[in-house]
């Protein structure tokens, strides 16, 4: 198991910004996951929002959400970062992150450990 703990949602007006935070437990090393960040508005789906590779050098979007978010991550604290820029009410939805030990997590989307989510609300 890989304790994820989602924090940053909040409300925000439509055009504004936030910053979600993935941190993982205490001793895991997060350079050795792939961690992607999805996301699920009421009624609708789960849907990919972001990924990065292990090493942090490759990163893949949905197209909704390119070049308005940036996923990032900081090894040294066991973090990986959701920049999330100019949001859309259709933006809104509580937002997950989720770890993989596999490289090839980042493009097949399958990952075993997620956190419990945290609630993004975008108003006009």
């Amino acid at each position: 198991q890989v304790p994820l703990v989602e924090s940053g949602g909040g409300s925000v007006q439509v055009g504004g910004s936030l910053r979600l935070s993935c941190a993982a437990a205490s001793g895991r090393a997060f350079s050795n996951y792939v961690v992607g960040w999805f996301r699920q508005a009421p009624g609708k789906e789960r849907e990919f929002v972001a990924a990065i590779s292990r090493s942090g050098g490759m990163t893949s979007y949905a197209d909704s959400v390119k070049d308005r978010f940036i996923i990032s991550k900081d090894d040294a604290r066991e973090t990986v970062y959701l920049q999330m820029n100019s949001l859309k009410p259709e933006d809104t939805a509580v937002y997950f992150c989720a770890a993989d030990p596999r490289p090839s997590a980042r493009m097949t989307k399958k990952y075993d450990f997620w956190g419990q989510g945290t609630q993004v609300t975008v108003s006009s």
